[in-house]
């Protein structure tokens, strides 16, 4: 069990807190230590959740990436609010953060997809997200398709393909501590700033 400490409260924003974080996860995390949950709903409420890639962040937000046809993309088109969590179990921490979607432009788009392996950008056209599939060979077949289709590097973005940033509005960092007397503090957007808060375990 990783020694626990409380969260420090000193910090006037959330994002100094999430980057010390990060980088103490990204070092004890046995794989993903990005990897979070992505909770969505329809416009009628109705919630689903899933685990996402957190693949860029900044003071703007958090950003992932998908098919806009997923079940994650129309239900972010009906419904442009997202709650994502983090959960370090090797450091006893999880973040919380809830707010609005956007899309990320196509320029940022265009840079990660090129960024990624070939099989996965193909990957990315063969791949009808969210869809019934009649069985893994159709999928296989179709991914052969593709890479005849473009047997280079040369592999265009799918325009149904591009990504979401989650702009915080709500920050709740949580430490593990002993006899479930847990350590919990909210950042809430309050105007150009940040309103601190301390939550009952």
């Amino acid at each position: 069990m990783p020694e626990t400490s409380t969260v420090a409260t000193t910090a006037s924003e959330p994002f100094s807190l999430f980057r010390d974080w990060f980088a103490e996860a990204m070092q004890s995390e046995p794989k993903d230590a990005n990897a979070m949950t992505l909770a969505t709903s329809t416009q009628d409420g109705f919630p689903s959740a899933r685990i996402v890639l957190l693949k860029d962040w900044d003071e703007h937000g958090f950003v992932f990436y998908t098919n806009k046809d997923s079940r994650k993309g129309s239900e972010l088109r009906e419904n442009p609010h997202a709650a994502l969590l983090f959960h370090w179990k090797s450091l006893g921490r999880q973040v919380r953060i809830e707010g609005p979607a956007t899309g990320v432009s196509d320029a940022e788009a265009d840079a990660y997809y090129a960024s990624r392996p070939r099989i996965s950008r193909l990957g990315a056209w063969a791949s009808i997200q969210s869809r019934p599939l009649s069985e893994r060979a159709e999928l296989e077949r179709r991914l052969a398709e593709f890479e005849a289709r473009y047997p280079g590097d040369d592999i265009p973005r799918p325009a149904y393909w591009s990504g979401f940033r989650i702009v915080p509005s709500r920050l709740e960092f949580w430490q593990d501590m002993p006899f479930r007397l847990h350590d919990r503090t909210a950042f809430t957007r309050d105007g150009a700033g940040w309103a601190v808060t301390k939550i009952f375990p």
